[in-house]
């Protein structure tokens, strides 16, 4: 699947290495830029990492339900932040929670490469429908 062509995951290196339905997974590498001034991942990176992982996953769902002419949007993202690293591959893993007419609840784990857990996160999303 590779990396999305530009925007934000691009700029955090974000890869798509599988999407369907019910999972989505992707990986990023730790570099300088994604470091707080004391050296470990700054939080923001796994917030941002798990919205977009999440909105890829409900944005998937959506569609693999015919409903291509919708949306979703990010309305609440609550992150937790479990082990600090600095060097490494980290790899985002979406599993669905709840997915309704109107919202959905999608979790996402973020591991490294021995598979311990660093960061854990629930992301709301609302479907919006395409205006006529």
């Amino acid at each position: 699947m590779g990396t999305l062509p530009k925007g934000f995951d691009n700029e955090l290196g974000l890869q798509m290495q599988t999407a369907t339905a019910d999972e989505v997974t992707a990986t990023f590498e730790i570099a300088p830029k994604l470091l707080q001034p004391w050296g470990i991942v700054h939080g923001g990176v796994y917030c941002s990492v798990v919205e977009s992982v999440a909105s890829t996953s409900g944005q998937i769902w959506l569609h693999s339900k015919g409903i291509t002419d919708s949306h979703v949007v990010g309305v609440n993202n609550s992150t937790d932040f479990l082990r600090a690293v600095s060097t490494g591959t980290m790899t985002a893993r979406s599993k669905p929670i709840h997915r309704g007419r109107r919202q959905q609840l999608w979790e996402v784990d973020i591991t490294d490469e021995s598979g311990k857990l660093i960061a854990q996160g629930r992301v709301r999303l609302q479907n919006i429908a395409a205006e006529n």
